[in-house]
């Protein structure tokens, strides 16, 4: 670049002022590492090495950045969510194993932003509200993966908040159990969920997903 190094290549430009995604980055690990406080424009400039007049040309204020926090958990949290209830699926254990998916994964569904959002909606109404809203979106999908398999309405509802309401206790408990003991458990876990039990075939494309082999077969 004519100006310096850009910030991809680990130097900052004259004038940089860095980029919706870098404060917006910043204000997501300022918030899991300490809490909404830790957001604040001040702070930001002073983890990134910049001043406090950048962070204005990508946001207008302290709640822009705070709605944009929102936003983001909502797509890494609730749209991965949704899009592995909706996603294909030969029966409906293989549907389920795609939802439990989501919460062993390293990319998408992050439970330390969850666990964050939801202390802050303690802290207000607002975002409670707008938190509920998550619920019911995710809830629906779920019951909606149900449905698809012809389970009925009422049942397709309860069994969609089984699996939810265990899976935002494994998060709220924060409950430290290792990814290979977990995943071990799924076949069970898929059987009170479902009703069925995963074929062994089903297990073995699960377990290949996610690198393990096929060690449960």
């Amino acid at each position: 670049m004519e100006n310096g190094q850009s910030h991809e290549t680990g130097g900052k430009s004259a004038g940089w002022r860095g980029s919706r995604e870098v404060w917006l980055d910043a204000a997501r690990a300022a918030f899991l590492e300490s809490g909404l406080d830790a957001v604040k424009i001040q702070t930001l400039a002073a983890r990134l090495d910049l001043s406090r007049t950048s962070f204005y040309w990508f946001f207008k204020d302290r709640n822009a950045i705070l709605d944009a926090l929102f936003d983001d958990w909502q797509a890494r949290n609730t749209e991965t969510l949704v899009a592995a209830c909706d996603a294909y699926a030969d029966t409906i254990a293989e549907g389920v194993l795609n939802v439990l998916s989501v919460f062993v994964d390293d990319d998408g569904f992050e439970p330390r932003y969850e666990l964050a959002i939801r202390g802050w909606a303690h802290r207000s109404d607002a975002i409670m509200a707008r938190v509920a809203e998550a619920d019911a979106r995710r809830l629906a999908a779920l019951a909606r993966l149900f449905e698809r398999f012809d389970v009925p309405p009422d049942e397709a509802d309860v069994r969609a908040r089984t699996v939810y309401l265990a899976q935002i206790g494994y998060i709220s408990m924060q409950v430290r159990e290792s990814v290979p003991t977990r995943i071990a458990r799924f076949p069970a876990y898929v059987k009170t969920f479902a009703g069925v039990t995963p074929s062994a075939r089903e297990l073995a494309r699960f377990h290949a997903r996610h690198g393990i082999g096929t060690a449960a077969e």
